[in-house]
């Protein structure tokens, strides 16, 4: 982590982002995993799952893994790991940094799904809705940890709903390793805690520390005396968020306020979540398409006839045909 400049010798430095999160950090445009140093100690290992970020219509949704040795498991206690929503800010922080202290036994990666990525599921066809981008984000934590050597063979998830058939999924995928999924894991085995540890503070520096793309940022050299002007951000940059939860009143303010009428929310915005989606039909442009209430076009391309209509006659010479699909 670079060092941070002070402005005096008296202003406190900012807090030291998690080493989860880029080294200058830059907007969030795609997914990515992090890891940290592999583990060199003996296994067999545990390895426990948990997220951040299901429910809120901002910013990204976080998933992560810690793992020990099944003999370091009872140390876990000792270091005070717990359900990371019941802890502060600062005691998160302390944790976060406990499992960075012992890279001899322990271990931990997040992936970082952004909102983006989360809405082109949601919208596409067929779509790909949360559960299913979970269990992909989980799938390949767990692949990938398993490529690194470890010899991890009990895995505990923190999971919502009905947990029987997604426990018999993961054993279907890994037939060599036990899998225990439960809701509230995360109070009840420490791995689970550490891994809760993970996702939500890497989730909050996210969100605290958000850049926009869409807000210009200075070209280089600006600032100085005789530079370029910088633009100035909008108020929508810089105003309060709330929790980002679509029923916070904080929120929907944010978001009345965020919307583009032609270019839509800022890339913190999930745009699938229905609070998006009022949000957009009562505040952008509406948008009308050029065959609306045209029946008989639309109709024309929903099979192979009528397609053929006007060939030309080099396509109708080499039998050329519309298909209605492949």
């Amino acid at each position: 982590m670079s060092d941070v400049s002070r402005s005096s010798s008296l202003s406190p430095a900012p807090p030291a982002l998690p080493p989860s999160l880029p080294d200058p950090l830059t907007p969030l445009a795609d997914s990515y995993t992090y890891h940290s140093a592999c583990p060199t100690a003996a296994g067999p290992y545990h390895l426990g799952v948990d997220e951040a970020g299901r429910g809120p219509v901002l910013g990204p949704l976080v998933y992560a893994v810690a793992l020990c040795p099944e003999s370091y498991v009872e140390k876990l206690e000792d270091l005070g790991f717990d359900d990371s929503k019941v802890l502060s800010a600062e005691t998160r922080a302390k944790l976060l940094g406990a499992l960075e202290s012992d890279p001899t036994n322990l271990a931990w990666a997040v992936r970082v799904v952004s909102p983006q990525a989360i809405s082109r599921g949601m919208l596409q066809r067929p779509p790909v809705n949360l559960n299913v981008q979970s269990q992909e984000a989980t799938v390949l934590l767990i692949k990938e940890v398993l490529a690194k050597g470890v010899p991890v063979t009990h895995v505990f998830v923190d999971a919502l709903g009905a947990t029987g058939p997604y426990q018999q999924y993961l054993s279907s995928v890994f037939p060599g390793i036990t899998f225990d999924v439960r809701p509230k894991a995360d109070s009840i085995f420490k791995v689970v805690s550490a891994a809760s540890i993970a996702a939500k503070t890497t989730r909050d520096a996210w969100i605290e520390n958000w850049i926009y793309d869409e807000v210009p940022r200075p070209p280089l050299g600006a600032g100085a005396e005789g530079d370029l002007t910088v633009p100035a951000a909008p108020a929508w940059a810089t105003s309060e968020r709330g929790s980002g939860y679509p029923s916070d009143p904080k929120t929907k303010v944010w978001l009345s306020s965020a919307v583009d009428k032609t270019f839509g929310f800022p890339s913190i915005v999930r745009f699938s979540w229905a609070t998006a989606k009022l949000e957009l039909e009562r505040s952008a442009h509406q948008v009308k398409w050029t065959d609306e209430g045209q029946t008989t076009l639309v109709k024309s391309f929903a099979t192979a006839t009528g397609r053929d209509k006007g060939r030309s006659s080099v396509a109708k010479e080499f039998q050329l045909r519309s298909v209605g699909s492949l």
